[in-house]
């Protein structure tokens, strides 16, 4: 729900912050007072076109701040985090309208294109008025309001899951189809490939093997010298380091019969002399076993040269030649079964068709049940709200495709008559801003328990009635505000007094600047401003006594 809006420099607005509650609020005010500002500024927080007349005379730039309450709207949560926005259950959307410059958009205090606002705000709030963007006129609200209205979510999700399955397979036979018609000259190319890596043959481990003993054989020369230098210098030169290590070790057991605390450094002495004569004799066998092998080292180098030359012309590394043989072999293996695999999958497309059918003809005829008592319903409503000989109808026509789809294989679009003569037109068609609000709300109280929309608001709703439809009006706003955030704009005391807040909307002048201003009323002033749009100018004590009356 909308928690708060703030307006700074837009049109006549100076600045303003407002808390806005839950149920119904009625906004009023004297004419030209400006009572549509709210929703126009609303408007424009949801992703409305932007118009730089809308900033007020003397400024730079207008914004509007407007916080929303998502922690009880799954649907925008979702979106939200979907688009990486979220942000604990609250969402802030801001709107900057510049006088030199592009307007900007923010969510949660990130930019974002007017498109990506105008997608959030269609999950937020609805407008229902002449001049604003409504979100009933889309076809895909309407077909979702008559499967919530019929209770179709199993149908619905059925519908989805076998058009899934059939897309699938679909699209799986039209690759096979594809690949059937270029087999033979990719058989022959897959097999020229197959038959390259059998030839090269290389087995596991095999790769990090040669290049192991291709390092010791082109260093084996350099290894033999270094290793026989080593041995020299540990143990064969005059000051090597095995005989200087056993004179000391002779030395220091004549010293430690003279002093016997030397004899553990004598210890540690002999065991350096054994642990180096043994590290000498490891380097000879070593060196004993270095290959010089100049045949064998080409060779190597052959097979290496093979394998490398091989991988970058699969563009793979060389330690995956294996593996990308086994997928060749499974692709041959697959197209040399094509036909049969296309076969059984050509059966199994025309059985899941035959089922997607079956489905979207079930789909249908439920919807087509639905749609005379939602119709039924709705024009029922209509003659309440002032209509009278007013007819509503959904209208349900196949798809021009030959295949259903994700959502069926209807074309469902809501259809009025507002007058009696009139024909049936589409709803988006209807011309009347006050009709189209007061069908806008038939169609809202018939199907409120199904919508996720958290805010509605109505502009002109009242336009052209009074009396006992007013008073209705009234009532079914008040009822949308049991399971809805709803605002109203209105000038007849029946609605007003209906509402569970109530907003006054006033406009002051000094001769050089206007400025509108809107507040929060409390039960007294409320029952004064109720008097004056029954009254007019002069209020009277029974004016007051019948504004409270209908507030009571």
């Amino acid at each position: 729900m909308l928690q708060h809006i703030q307006i700074h420099n837009l049109v006549i607005v100076h600045e303003l912050a407002l808390d806005l509650q839950t149920g119904l609020t009625a906004l009023t005010g004297e004419t030209g007072a400006g009572k549509s500002i709210l929703v126009d500024a609303l408007g424009l927080a949801l992703g409305g076109k932007a118009d730089k007349g809308m900033i007020r005379n003397g400024s730079d730039q207008a914004e509007i701040n407007a916080v929303f309450d998502v922690s009880q709207h799954p649907s925008a949560r979702d979106w939200l985090q979907h688009q990486a926005l979220d942000s604990d259950g609250e969402c802030i959307l801001r709107r900057v309208l510049a006088r030199h410059g592009r307007s900007r958009a923010f969510i949660n205090g990130r930019p974002v294109p007017q498109a990506l606002l105008s997608e959030l705000g269609s999950l937020l709030v609805s407008i229902h008025g002449q001049h604003e963007h409504q979100t009933l006129m889309r076809a895909s609200n309407q077909r979702m309001l008559l499967d919530a209205w019929a209770d179709h979510d199993p149908l619905v999700q059925a519908m989805k899951d076998s058009y899934r399955a059939y897309r699938a397979a679909n699209q799986q036979f039209q690759e096979l189809q594809q690949q059937s018609r270029e087999r033979n000259q990719r058989l022959d190319y897959l097999q020229f490939q197959i038959d390259e890596l059998e030839r090269l043959d290389l087995q596991e481990t095999e790769l990090e093997r040669l290049e192991a003993r291709q390092k010791r054989l082109a260093h084996a020369e350099e290894l033999g010298r270094e290793l026989g230098n080593l041995v020299q210098t540990l143990f064969e030169d005059e000051q090597a380091a095995q005989p200087v290590l056993a004179r000391a070790c002779v030395q220091l057991e004549t010293l430690s019969r003279l002093d016997e605390h030397l004899l553990p450094a004598g210890e540690l002495l002999e065991s350096a002399r054994i642990q180096l004569e043994e590290a000498v004799s490891l380097l000879r066998d070593q060196a004993a076993c270095i290959e010089y092998d100049p045949a064998l080292l080409a060779e190597i180098d052959t097979r290496l040269g093979s394998i490398h030359e091989l991988a970058r012309k699969h563009q793979v590394s060389a330690d995956r030649l294996p593996e990308l043989l086994e997928q060749l072999k499974k692709e041959k293996n697959d197209l040399d079964n094509a036909d049969q695999i296309l076969a059984g999958l050509g059966q199994k497309l025309m059985e899941l068709d035959k089922h997607c059918r079956a489905t979207a003809r079930k789909l249908s005829r439920s919807r087509t049940r639905a749609a005379r008592k939602l119709a039924e319903t709705i024009t029922a409503s209509m003659q309440e709200l002032g209509m009278q000989g007013g007819v509503f109808d959904v209208s349900i026509t196949p798809v021009e495709e030959e295949e259903p789809g994700a959502h069926g294989m209807d074309n469902i679009c809501f259809m009025v008559s507002a007058n009696p003569g009139q024909p049936l037109a589409p709803l988006a068609s209807t011309a009347s801003g006050g009709e189209l609000s007061r069908i806008s709300l038939a169609i809202q109280v018939a199907t409120t328990r199904f919508s996720e929309l958290p805010t509605l608001i109505f502009d002109e709703v009242d336009s052209g009635i009074g009396g006992a439809t007013a008073e209705t009006v009234g009532r079914l706003l008040r009822q949308l505000g049991k399971t809805s955030q709803v605002l109203c704009v209105t000038h007849l005391p029946q609605v007003a007094s209906q509402a569970h807040q109530q907003l006054r909307v006033s406009k002051q002048t000094d001769g050089k600047s206007t400025q509108t201003t809107i507040e929060a009323l409390d039960e007294h002033q409320r029952v004064e401003e109720i008097a004056r749009m029954l009254g007019g100018a002069r209020i009277t004590e029974q004016t007051l006594a019948h504004a409270r009356e209908m507030i009571g």
